[in-house]
């Protein structure tokens, strides 16, 4: 971590951790792990003492016991984000149910390990918590920074730190395999959709903030799960869809209601069916059901984990057949046009079918 000295120069100061377990060994092969790494290390027992730790010096990143002999991981988990909001908090489990892992990340978690620890495995969720943790202090910076300013300013230093996120998602994209310049690539299909739709000037620049940056929430989302070779069950699946929820909190500071809306409702079912969803029809956002048909078409045009890319042709059957209950008729029949368009290939006519439909995968 680079701080400013009193002279202006930058220092570098190092990351310190907190490892909260009732057993002594898990302790120390984890402390020893992460100081291999670079990491300062500091060791609690139970809840309290980790309170009292925190309280008398800052602590960037907890790993925290869920099953602890005071109170419970869980329990203080609310506290910790309360009291300490930028310190970054991965939970360490014996439980595996994704379940507890998404109420735990629901709660403010940041990651979750399994135990038996794969050490490799810590070391990535460490990192994967404390560039998430980076990414809420430059979103902190930037509200600070913006109340200094006078309102002519505001503009270009809001486009300033909303091109560090977009950089940082694109970042993280990158490295997987399966998703690298997908958003870059849903942002261009949606906008066409737009234009194909005569929006304003405007709801085009929502349109596009919001494609850029849809999949930002992500970077709380378990890896393995995401990149799982089969089929995803019940609770993997709500698990993955978190990250619509999650990449609106961390854009809310910074972008206007519509653009949060629109993150916030990109998986959201025109039929109402989608998970865990409260809006249907109309009510969905005009951008998030853009979104939704762009996101679709680029997921099944990809190679994915468990299946690989379908055919231009296929997909566009796809879209249209899973008209009316995932996607929104209007939209569907814009992006046609718009595909029709750019591969030169005859329009293709959109007619309803009352057929059962299969639900397009866009995970």
């Amino acid at each position: 971590m680079n701080q400013v000295n009193a002279n202006g120069a930058s220092i570098l100061v190092p990351v310190t951790l907190l490892i909260v377990d009732d057993e002594t060994g898990i302790r120390n092969i984890l402390r020893r792990k992460l100081s291999q790494q670079g990491y300062q290390c500091k060791e609690a027992a139970t809840s309290a003492k980790a309170l009292g730790i925190l309280a008398d010096s800052p602590i960037d990143l907890v790993i925290l016991d869920i099953r602890l002999p005071d109170k419970s991981g869980t329990e203080i988990l609310p506290e910790i984000k309360s009291a300490y909001p930028d310190t970054a908090v991965v939970m360490a489990t014996v439980i595996s149910k994704v379940d507890v892992a998404t109420q735990c990340l629901k709660q403010g978690a940041d990651d979750y390990i399994c135990k038996p620890f794969n050490l490799d495995e810590v070391s990535l969720a460490v990192q994967r918590a404390l560039e998430r943790r980076s990414l809420r202090l430059k979103i902190k910076e930037y509200q600070g920074y913006l109340e200094e300013k006078i309102e002519e300013q505001t503009g270009e230093i809001r486009k300033l730190f909303l091109g560090a996120i977009e950089a940082l998602a694109s970042a993280l994209e990158a490295k997987d395999k399966y998703t690298g310049g997908h958003s870059r690539r849903v942002t261009e299909i949606a906008l066409a959709i737009g234009t194909e739709l005569d929006l304003s000037a405007k709801d085009m620049e929502d349109l596009r903030w919001g494609s850029l940056l849809h999949d930002v929430g992500k970077i709380a989302v378990d890896q393995h799960i995401q990149n799982k070779p089969g089929k995803l069950t019940q609770e993997e699946y709500e698990h993955i869809m978190i990250h619509a929820h999650i990449g609106a909190d961390i854009v809310r500071p910074l972008v206007n209601e519509k653009i949060v809306a629109i993150i916030e409702h990109h998986h959201d079912y025109y039929d109402g069916s989608g998970c865990n969803q409260v809006v249907a029809g109309t009510d969905i956002p005009l951008g998030a059901r853009i979104l939704t048909v762009a996101d679709a078409f680029d997921a099944l045009t990809s190679d994915r984990s468990y299946r690989p890319a379908m055919s231009k042709g296929k997909a566009l059957d796809e879209i249209q057949r899973c008209t009316k209950t995932q996607f929104d008729p209007v939209v569907t029949n814009a992006f046609l046009r718009v595909m029709s368009k750019k591969y030169k290939t005859p329009a293709r006519i959109y007619q309803v079918r009352n057929l059962a439909i299969t639900k397009v995968s866009i995970d």
